[in-house]
């Protein structure tokens, strides 16, 4: 099967017999216009395969987008799929078209096909037979020209037995079957591949081409690969980020022993014969005990990596510290009760929480790695919580829904925290830093201007600063949003195969900008230079301050001093943060360059800048009511000033 995802003439030419079958089937549907149902496990690389079946078609020339049905909602799934109408529902400010005719005269992939509701069922059925859609809203039937792939890795037949899907769904997708192998039914790809990610992983993060050992290979082929491609893939890329030696050994592997049916026979009976004893002899909190020993394990395993120990045991990094915090290894997070919320500086004797919500990276990440924070605290008898945020508008929910009470985000999310109802408060600031966000595209795409964003699909986080620069870019091109299809994804890097067939770019901010900016495959279609400010705020509940504004004032004093370090100590700075990223050192330290990190008190001029934003987004009809951002700015009850 092919791998390289954006350019097939580098792809491994694979030599399994399964895989040079599968092939030729591929070769007879590709140049056809039959609707394709691709079958094959989690991993396998249905939406490779659907890319090459577009690739050798005769709509190779057309528009080739991806959805995944699994992640649509219930209550938008309608209109994602066919559009929708000015007014159709609340929010809708603007006529929108779906999936179906964004993909007009190519090809559109339904993936998770399984996942649909039985009503959207019968729906996708009439656009099958009539190859027309109806937006939400509308009773105007339109025309596509569309070719439809789907995809699924659950049994449609067993699905149709247990009425979860439509029979003459089924046979309405059963044209032109795929069934994908999965990896371990085709082991002699595997060198292949393993070959094909290490070089791929190696000239993205700038690093020499590593090689696995005779014993490492063995293992690779061994495995059960349970994950198929995608465990191969990020198996190998964790490799080549972690590993400093040119060779991988099976330790930098980090694979567990898998058979085919899971556990091997030998260790399930083992396993089974243990819980047994027991459970028959000490059943007392036996579950806390083996969820205790998975952790421990895990975290020993991963070198006490949190987020490498929740995807060892397959589950979220939240669940992961939720344990944490029962076995009491960490700090659990709780909701502040009345008589902690009432304390004050008037009782030093009560204990307190400031629950801090953060980003990896800046003053806070840099504080947080130093630990000088809490040091200063623990002698005002102030615990210091941790809880990390993929982007502003996710912390800033946490914020409303009095899970942290501090946090640091960008010039654009505290506007739509207000306009939200948010009772946010600005605290302090830093200077702007336009170079600090961009756009970025795939180096051979066809996208040279901002003028040929027009019609693309563009990735960004809704309500973030990259939001400002995205609606700054169409201004300046001329283009309109509804002449583009936005996706809204919190933003990522590296980047995944089904990243580069879901969009044509992706609005993104540093430290994954500059991270972005090092990978040959990508380049900067444009930067906030000349278009926006980049402000960053530090931001608290307004509760929390009136209570607490002791704290708020030793805090701000430790981020500026934290940034006379990050300013003094640029090099050091970016080597505390580059292992939590994951990312490369020199692009963390350009990152850290690119702006200036000395904390400031709120000024007139600052709030007039956001003022602009916030009047910008409320004609735009992208927040619901205006918002006066001078009602949310902190008054320090000691006059406290913050310099330059």
């Amino acid at each position: 099967m092919l791998t390289n995802y954006s350019n097939y003439a580098d792809s491994p030419r694979l030599v399994d017999p399964a895989s040079l079958a599968f092939q030729s089937l591929l070769d007879k549907f590709a140049p056809t216009d039959a609707t394709v149902l691709i079958v094959g496990e989690t991993g396998t690389g249905k939406e490779v395969v659907a890319r090459y079946l577009h690739h050798h078609s005769q709509r190779r020339h057309g528009p080739f987008l991806a959805v995944n049905c699994g992640a649509l909602t219930e209550s938008l799934a309608e209109a994602e799929l066919f559009g929708h109408e000015k007014g159709a529902f609340t929010g809708a400010t603007q006529a929108h078209p779906g999936w179906f005719e964004s993909a007009q005269g190519g090809t559109l992939l339904l993936d998770e096909i399984g996942e649909l509701s039985l009503s959207l069922q019968v729906k996708l059925l009439r656009v099958l037979q009539e190859r027309e859609i109806t937006r939400v809203g509308s009773r105007k039937p339109i025309k596509v020209d569309v070719r439809v792939i789907a995809a699924t890795h659950v049994d449609l037949a067993q699905a149709i037995r247990e009425r979860q899907f439509r029979e003459d769904l089924y046979y309405r997708l059963n044209i032109a079957v795929v069934p994908l192998p999965p990896l371990r039914h085709r082991r002699d790809d595997i060198p292949l591949l393993a070959q094909h990610f290490l070089s791929l992983y190696a000239r993205r993060l700038g690093r020499p081409v590593r090689r696995l050992s005779p014993d490492a290979l063995e293992v690779l082929l061994e495995y059960s690969w349970p994950g198929n491609i995608r465990e191969l893939e990020n198996t190998l890329h964790n490799a080549v980020l972690l590993s400093r030696e040119e060779t991988l050994t099976p330790t930098h592997l980090r694979l567990t022993r898998y058979s085919e049916q899971g556990f091997s026979h030998a260790e399930e009976s083992t396993l089974d014969n243990f819980l047994r004893q027991q459970l028959s002899t000490k059943p007392n909190q036996l579950f806390d005990r083996v969820i205790a020993s998975l952790i421990t394990h895990a975290l020993e395993f991963t070198e006490h990596n949190q987020t490498q120990a929740a995807a060892l045991l397959g589950i979220s990094r939240h669940t992961l510290r939720t344990h944490l915090a029962h076995q009491g290894m960490i700090k659990g997070r709780r909701k502040t009760t009345s008589h902690v919320a009432t304390a004050s500086v008037n009782e030093p004797n009560q204990e307190r929480e400031l629950r801090i919500g953060y980003q990896k990276f800046g003053n806070l990440g840099v504080l947080k790695a130093r630990q000088s924070l809490e040091q200063c605290f623990a002698k005002k008898g102030v615990s210091v919580l941790w809880s990390e945020f993929p982007a502003g508008p996710q912390l800033l929910y946490a914020l409303q829904n009095s899970e942290i009470d501090f946090g640091t985000t960008g010039e654009v999310p505290p506007i739509f925290a207000q306009a939200n109802g948010n009772a946010v408060t600005y605290i302090a600031w830093e200077p702007p830093a336009p170079n600090s966000v961009g756009i970025i595209v795939p180096n051979n795409s066809d996208i040279r201007s901002i003028a040929d964003l027009r019609g693309k699909r563009i990735s960004v986080n809704k309500g973030s600063n990259v939001h400002w620069l995205l609606l700054q870019l169409l201004e300046e091109a001329g283009i309109a949003l509804d002449e583009l299809k936005v996706v809204y994804a919190p933003p990522k890097y590296p980047l995944t195969a089904s990243d580069y067939l879901a969009v044509d770019a992706w609005m993104m901010w540093d430290p994954l900008l500059s991270a972005a900016e090092s990978n040959p495959e990508l380049r900067v279609l444009a930067n906030g230079e000349g278009r926006v400010r980049n402000h960053q705020f530090y931001l608290a509940r307004r509760d929390y301050v009136e209570k607490h504004h002791d704290v708020a004032q030793q805090l701000v004093v430790s981020l500026q001093q934290t940034g006379i370090f990050i300013d003094n100590h640029r090099q050091e700075a970016a080597g505390l943060l580059a292992q939590e990223l994951g990312l490369d050192l020199l692009a963390v330290e350009r990152a850290l360059t690119r702006r200036s990190h000395k904390t400031r008190s709120m000024a007139f001029e600052v709030i007039k800048e956001q003022q602009i934003i916030a009047d910008r987004f409320y004609a735009l009809g992208l927040i619901n009511k205006p918002v006066r951002v001078r009602e949310a700015v902190w008054q320090s009850p000691s006059g406290l000033s913050l310099t330059a």
